[in-house]
């Protein structure tokens, strides 16, 4: 399947974050309304965190690929398209528009606009040497490939592997607020993107989707917390973060696992746990997250 693997924020990491929130002992679990933990052990559990999110940010290529199923179309207008990367000049800016950027060039690819993507390639190579970890983009390869349109396959995996090592590099090397900055920037594009069609397509299956958010921006906020006294810019981030909590509050997900399924993998036996959920959100609830959604992403770009 295309994509499945691209940055890890906004589907598959679902599954993955919701799991450690289970009991083994209980066949539903309803997420809470108040976050568990306490904002002064967010700091102990943030690299934790950070690495099991960066396992599993999907959201870009995977709502393409879900938009693609509803037959909705390619529109340029949900890019980010006023962002200038000659116009960063900070490491936040930098690490933040890096992550924007990725999460069009996942729409772009997924949708085989890569044409397109050139322009998008470019802006990425100049704000990733601004952070010191362009040696992790082969930008000549993706570059022919995007041009050939010969391997869809190739390119995502290329495009999806450099974040990887991004993401990586900058957590081995006590840069993480850098990389979660990249996290919080793919997961906003990717919430835009999906908000943003939901009111031009709406549909039951994105618009469970966009419910489930509430998990992975707990997570996000959890991440960001540590650094949201580091600056200005980060303090307004952490600010932008709970406004968007604030419209996802009152919004309910009820898990309820099913029985286990076991398959075979390369000669063993996998076993996995299969769940259905169900998301409460009212017609009005669902209008503000996408105007809150709307609001934020545009003002970040702007500051652009």
């Amino acid at each position: 399947m295309k994509g499945t693997a691209f940055l890890l924020i906004v589907l598959i990491a679902l599954t993955c974050l919701t799991c450690r929130n289970k009991s083994n002992s209980d066949s539903q679990f309803v997420f809470p309304e108040e976050d568990t933990i306490p904002l002064d052990e967010a700091e102990k559990l943030s690299t934790e965190a950070i690495e099991e999110i960066a396992k599993n940010i999907s959201s870009p290529v995977e709502i393409a690929n879900l938009l693609q199923t509803l037959a909705v179309p390619f529109s340029p207008e949900y890019l980010a398209s006023s962002v200038d990367p000659n116009r960063q000049t900070t490491s936040f800016d930098k690490a933040f528009t890096l992550g924007i950027l990725g999460a069009d060039l996942g729409y772009l690819n997924m949708y085989e606009k890569t044409g397109s993507s050139i322009d998008i390639l470019s802006s990425i190579r100049k704000l990733a040497e601004g952070i010191k970890v362009g040696q992790f983009f082969d930008f000549e390869t993706i570059k022919r490939l995007s041009l050939s349109k010969s391997n869809l396959d190739s390119l995502l995996f290329m495009s999806i592997d450099s974040y990887t090592q991004i993401d990586k590099y900058l957590r081995d090397n006590d840069r993480g607020q850098l990389s979660a900055l990249m996290i919080i920037g793919v997961w906003i594009e990717g919430q835009y993107l999906a908000t943003q069609v939901m009111t031009e397509y709406p549909d039951p299956v994105l618009r469970d989707r966009i419910g489930e958010q509430k998990i992975i921006l707990n997570d996000l906020i959890l991440l960001a917390n540590p650094y949201c006294n580091r600056d200005p810019e980060f303090g307004e981030l952490c600010r932008d973060l709970q406004e968007i909590k604030q419209k996802y509050r009152d919004v309910k997900i009820t898990y309820t696992l099913g029985e286990p399924v076991s398959r075979e993998v390369d000669g063993a036996l996998i076993v996995e746990q299969t769940e259905t959920s169900v998301v409460e959100m009212t017609d009005e609830q669902l209008k503000e997250i996408i105007e809150i959604t709307e609001s934020v992403r545009n003002k970040l770009i702007a500051n652009n």
